[in-house]
């Protein structure tokens, strides 16, 4: 399983540098920064596991604004494996999936696919514009703090796009992101320690009976 954890180091979409040459030295840098991902990687899943559980009584009568999530059966967790879709559309599904690309530093591509999908909800014409362009500065413009690896020709039309906002001003961009997590980060994940751990039963021990 350790190989299948490190698969998530070793990536495309990582900030690792890949120029550093192949002298001891650099070997021995690259290895220690494979080790700090992993452990960062599994601290952050095992404590998104941990604190992820039935939703609690608010206190003082009060609705909690921290999101809970409720753990899924190992049946609801196999099911994550059957399409890209079904472990979108859980919540919790989601949310571990976020918690997973932040570990290979390539949260901006379900940041982005998730502020498209609430843009296309919008039915404001004021509201569509402003929400247009904060998407635009976020995530496609040229050193956007979140900027997503599309190509020049879609950035150019998604620029003249927003001067008329519409809810499609996305839709090239978003199924481009959309094809790179299916195809490159959703298959690591099903192949991560913890998502195999989701899916494992609970093994049922019996106490042998007193004579």
């Amino acid at each position: 399983m350790q190989s299948a954890m490190f698969l998530a180091v070793q990536h495309d979409c990582g900030s690792m540098d890949k120029s550093s040459g192949n002298s001891p030295k650099s070997e021995e840098k690259r290895e220690k920064m494979k080790r700090t991902l992993l452990k960062d990687w599994k601290t952050r899943l095992s404590y998104f596991l941990q604190n992820s559980s039935s939703p609690g009584k608010p206190k003082n009568g009060k609705k909690s604004k921290q999101q809970t999530f409720i753990k899924p059966s190992p049946e609801e967790a196999q099911l994550w494996s059957e399409a890209f879709d079904e472990l979108l559309a859980s919540k919790y599904g989601l949310a571990a999936f976020r918690a997973f690309l932040k570990s290979e530093f390539c949260e901006e591509n379900i940041e982005f696919w998730l502020a498209c999908e609430d843009f296309k909800k919008t039915k404001s014409p004021q509201k569509l514009s402003s929400k247009a362009r904060k998407i635009y500065t976020d995530f496609i413009e040229k050193e956007a703090p979140k900027e997503i690896n599309i190509d020049f020709q879609t950035k150019t039309l998604i620029a003249q796009n927003i001067q008329e906002a519409t809810s499609g001003c996305f839709t090239t961009a978003q199924k481009r992101v959309y094809s790179l997590m299916e195809n490159n980060s959703y298959p690591r994940f099903l192949e991560s320690e913890f998502y195999q751990d989701l899916c494992k039963k609970p093994q049922i021990t019996t106490e042998p009976h007193a004579t």
